[in-house]
């Protein structure tokens, strides 16, 4: 059997030699989001093999875990000590992305499922890190603990970073309790109506956690349709569906079946993110969440409370999309392109203002000044 130290000796000396002689090294976890991001180029450094939780302290709500751990088999554990990665980071099984969903992919792209705008994100969680730079040198940035941190937080540099300055190999989190109580309401509503209520809810002290606005269509009947979860202590919980089902009608589904669509939401399995249409690819617009309707001839799914609209449109009309997106206060990312359809002309994220771009292009420059890490997979020039 292969040992933990084994694997990791075999990880640096990959690192070693890739940097020598220039060789750009693709870093994968599990694969599940090979769909995300400019592009995919280098040889595979397999990180899957160097798994396992190192260290789980339920009532210090705190677990490490090396990157390659299942993220299926790290929120197994924390459910059975009642707890949970409250952030809810999803798991994807996006057009031809097979693999299973780990932790250091978690971290790498920095996604966060519907909770995030109630909650926060992964960086919100993220306590500490261990990170092979591009010199082959295994550093150790954070703790344990919520205030160790000094100058840069560089555990939390690694969040959305996609794996361009460094490979992750220990991340340790916070973790919360599974809330006592849970409730979904449904409300039928158009999505000038949605918006207006959610802000007005949310200066009520309601425990909102989740919202999404879709125009379902799965029972051929079109219903545009306002879905809310709360999430609380149990008193609180049901006192907020009388006021709210009192306040905008509504009726509340049932736990079991609201589980399955939340996690569909989670994972972009609704039928909504199915539809991909020739010539078209998955926009994902963070706005600000008092952003009132798009005017856009796309149909939209709409989360966080009005922070993150979903549409499927055109690759050419990636210029007034970031133009709208802009102007709301967020940005637009080309989330899924289509195999007929190259995003790399375009850019699948926003481009980063001058000070911000100059920041990036010296991190990078300092963590991987081969240049060897995921070239390409969030700027197309390096």
């Amino acid at each position: 059997m292969v040992s933990d130290t084994d694997v990791m000796s075999s990880i640096v000396e990959r690192v070693q030699s890739a940097a020598a002689t220039g060789t750009p090294l693709r870093l994968r976890g599990g694969g599940s989001k090979d769909f995300y991001g400019q592009a995919l180029t280098g040889e595979i450094l397999d990180m899957s093999p160097y798994a396992g939780v190192i260290s789980y302290e339920p009532s210090e709500l705190v677990v490490t875990a090396r990157a390659g751990t299942r993220l299926a088999e790290l929120e197994a554990l924390l459910a059975s000590q009642g707890q949970c990665l409250p952030f809810e980071p999803p798991h994807f099984q996006l057009h031809g992305a097979t693999g299973q969903a780990t932790v250091g992919g978690m971290v790498a792209a920095g996604l966060s499922g519907p909770a995030r705008a109630s909650v926060g994100g992964v960086r919100d969680y993220m306590l500490g890190a261990q990170l092979l730079n591009g010199r082959a040198e295994l550093l150790t940035f954070g703790g344990q603990v919520m205030k160790n941190v000094a100058g840069y937080d560089v555990s939390r540099l690694m969040v959305g970073a996609m794996g361009t300055l460094g490979v992750i190999t220990e991340v340790s989190l916070k973790v919360l309790p599974v809330a006592p109580a849970e409730a979904t309401l449904v409300f039928e509503l158009a999505q000038s109506q949605a918006l207006a209520q959610l802000h007005r809810w949310g200066g009520q002290p309601l425990p909102l956690n989740a919202s999404c606005w879709v125009c379902d269509d799965s029972d051929g009947r079109p219903r545009e349709r306002l879905f809310v979860r709360l999430r609380g202590a149990v008193a609180a919980v049901d006192s907020a569906c009388a006021r709210m089902l009192a306040q905008a009608g509504g009726t509340r589904l049932a736990n079991a079946q609201a589980a399955a669509d939340w996690q569909a939401c989670r994972d972009l399995a609704l039928p909504f993110f199915a539809r991909l249409a020739p010539g078209c690819v998955l926009w994902r617009l963070s706005v600000a969440q008092t952003t009132p309707v798009l005017d856009l001839p796309w149909p939209q799914l709409v989360e966080w409370h009005g922070g993150l609209r979903w549409l499927w449109a055109p690759l050419d009309a990636a210029a007034s999309l970031r133009d709208v997106a802009t102007k709301a206060g967020g940005h637009a990312t080309i989330f899924v392109a289509g195999d007929a359809v190259s995003a790399g002309a375009t850019g699948v994220f926003s481009p980063l203002k001058p000070p911000l771009d100059l920041i990036h292009r010296r991190l990078k420059a300092e963590f991987d000044p081969a240049g060897i890490f995921n070239p390409g997979r969030l700027s197309a020039d390096w």
